[in-house]
């Protein structure tokens, strides 16, 4: 564009950095908000993730986000996501992964695997698009909204596709936190076997550690840790999501998701070096907060009339990952211990 036949000079980084300030605002406001919302009575069994996304659908179509706040939103969801992601690898050691032993990774391998590929190949006969598919394939068979939100770095869908992904996950996972605790007696599961079952099939981390430690500690302490060691195979899924999207589309090289590789060092760190726990203690939260800006990001991008259009058929598809992913787990568990 020009000025009096003068060309108008393009906004230097300074420039793009104050611009990006009200939008990093705005996620950091909506994120503590989920942060204060997750402590009142009645919500404290939804993550602060799931409340930041919700304020910011809220927000985006009640209110509408400020022009002026798109380049720090859109900074959110991308740079800040990756940070955060990056630090997740400060909340698992390769000992933890260890304690769950071969049969116990290789439950949780399979049980991925199967539910994936089950996902995507339903999603097809449903007619759901392949991008949502693999999103709620991504949240059903890891970790929920993280996954999502990480796998879609790769896959790229719209953000209304991720705020339904989310959706799915957050309801059917939310619905295994209530309904496990009361099944340990009636499928005859001893604590360690329920602790497993409940760290290889329910979506979040937050969702496992309530429904694990209903049956006590050992099945808690066991189910935290097998959902940790489901949290790693993150990276892994994302590298090869890549690969195989890049083969579909004929490219010969495929997207390197450099992040994933930052959180896989940081997993190595913190399994040769003791990290401080008065140093953790910071980490993890603000780790959630970080994600809870991603998050909320997502919801100041996402227009509610496009995700209603989606129609019933990713949710019917999301309750039959639910479905796969806990009777499937709960065979294996039966087989091996």
């Amino acid at each position: 564009m020009t000025l009096s036949g003068l060309p108008v000079p393009a906004a230097t980084p300074r420039l793009r950095r104050v611009e990006g300030v009200p939008g990093l605002l705005l996620t950091a406001t909506v994120a503590a908000g989920a942060f204060t919302l997750h402590a009142l009575p009645g919500l404290s069994a939804l993550s602060p993730m799931i409340l930041a996304i919700i304020i910011g659908i809220a927000f985006h179509n009640l209110v509408g986000t400020p022009r002026s706040a798109k380049p720090g939103v859109a900074f959110s969801l991308r740079r800040v996501l990756r940070l955060a992601i990056i630090l997740l690898g400060l909340q698992l050691t390769l000992e933890q992964v260890r304690e769950v032993g071969a049969t116990g990774l290789g439950v949780i391998a399979l049980t991925l695997t199967a539910t994936v590929i089950f996902t995507t190949w339903l999603g097809a006969r449903l007619g759901v698009e392949r991008k949502l598919a693999e999103l709620i394939a991504a949240g059903t068979s890891i970790c929920g909204a993280s996954a999502v939100i990480a796998t879609n770095t790769v896959t790229q869908a719209h953000d209304e596709d991720v705020a339904y992904a989310v959706a799915c996950v957050t309801v059917f996972g939310s619905a295994a936190m209530f309904l496990y605790p009361l099944l340990p007696g009636l499928l005859h599961l001893a604590p360690r076997a329920y602790g497993l079952w409940a760290g290889a099939s329910i979506h979040e981390i937050a969702q496992v550690v309530a429904a694990a430690f209903q049956d006590g500690k050992s099945a808690g302490d066991f189910g935290t840790i097998a959902k940790l060691s489901r949290v790693a195979m993150l990276a892994p899924f994302v590298i090869v999501l890549g690969v195989a999207r890049a083969g579909a589309r004929g490219h010969s090289k495929a997207p390197m998701p450099w992040f994933v590789l930052g959180f896989v060092a940081l997993v190595g760190l913190n399994s040769i070096v003791t990290v401080p726990q008065s140093i953790k203690a910071f980490i993890v939260p603000a780790t959630t907060f970080l994600l809870c800006m991603a998050l909320a990001a997502m919801g100041l991008e996402t227009d509610i009339r496009k995700l209603a259009a989606k129609g019933l058929r990713p949710l019917f598809l999301g309750l039959a990952a639910f479905l796969f992913i806990a009777c499937f787990s709960f065979m294996l568990v039966k087989m091996t211990m």
